[in-house]
């Protein structure tokens, strides 16, 4: 296959490039390293590396005709500053249609896009979340944006698969709790923790039914990939401790959520499990190992979220 990975330097797409490398794929990657790190990505003659933004359509159709791919995984996405509406509407809807348009013209032959499941809103109106729950995004700048940008992708005729996430983590993540958790406490700083649950699921298990999709799997439309289970944000600060493998001196303190945080989305992942033969299996405590793994030989210096900063665990 021949894929185009946008913001192939950051968490998911990075992980999902080494994965298509180690194959024996070819991949070209898109990033402008806002949040990616240009040492996610392996080095090998069958990865290449553009460092550009979406929202520029005169790199993104340099790059579909450059390459020529007929896979495409959109992931790059503006999430790190919540109050910067432009940069979130610039990347997440503008550079959406800049990928779209070029897929169009090259025929691309499937595109995947990673949707955040706050498009249900905070307050959802049953819990697990079915694919039929109504879309409310409007509590926030990044779920109107990533929501806006799924639906230009219904609308384009395209091949499309478009994966309703739940809180992906593991290594090379940079955003929410744990690499939060992982900074503060590796400077013994104080840490408290939000009175939420977050269904979480690790990154290998999203790349596993990345793959299947790539390969043709599934069915054009929506999809959730989800753990199936909700967890405490103590329980993930409770594997983040056990993993560094340090004790405190007292309990974690537990503070009321901000209005802008949900208080858990839990996704119904049964059409997902029936379509591609695929389920969870990484428990969070493996995963959590594995991240904190990583965060000790590659280091965390800054986290990102999509909430206010007064909302940051």
């Amino acid at each position: 296959m021949k894929v185009l990975i946008t913001g192939g330097a950051g968490f998911i797409g990075s992980t999902l490039a080494d994965q298509l490398v180690g194959r024996g794929d070819e991949v070209l990657v898109i990033d402008n390293l806002t949040t990616g790190r240009r040492d996610n990505l392996p080095s090998s003659p069958r990865l290449r590396f553009i460092e550009g933004s979406i929202v520029d359509a005169e790199t993104v159709n340099r790059a579909f005709n450059e390459f020529g791919p007929d896979r495409v995984v959109h992931a790059a996405a503006s999430y790190k500053d919540p109050t910067n509406w432009v940069a979130d509407a610039e990347t997440n809807v503008l550079g959406t249609v800049n990928v779209v348009k070029a897929a169009l013209q090259k025929s691309v032959s499937r595109f995947i896009y990673f949707q955040t499941s706050l498009c249900y809103g905070l307050h959802p109106r049953k819990q697990p979340i079915t694919l039929d729950h109504p879309i409310d995004p409007h509590a926030s700048s990044y779920a109107i944006s990533k929501t806006a940008a799924e639906q230009y992708i219904m609308l384009s005729g395209l091949d499309f698969i478009s994966f309703r996430l739940a809180n992906a983590y593991g290594p090379r993540n940079l955003s929410g709790p744990l690499p939060t958790f992982f900074h503060r406490l590796s400077q013994q700083k104080s840490v408290h923790v939000a009175d939420s649950r977050r269904d979480f699921i690790f990154v290998h298990d999203l790349i596993s039914i990345v793959l299947k999709a790539l390969q043709g799997q599934g069915h054009k439309g929506i999809y959730h990939v989800s753990s199936g289970k909700d967890f405490t944000i103590k329980e993930l600060f409770d594997a983040v401790v056990k993993a560094m493998g340090i004790s405190l001196d007292k309990d974690v303190e537990i503070r009321p959520r901000n209005p802008d945080d949900a208080y858990t989305i839990l996704l119904d992942s049964q059409k997902t499990n029936e379509d591609f033969g695929w389920q969870s299996t990484t428990l969070l405590e493996a995963g959590v190992r594995e991240a904190v793994e990583w965060y000790r030989q590659h280091g965390v210096t800054e986290t990102f979220t999509h909430l206010h900063l007064d909302n940051k665990v």
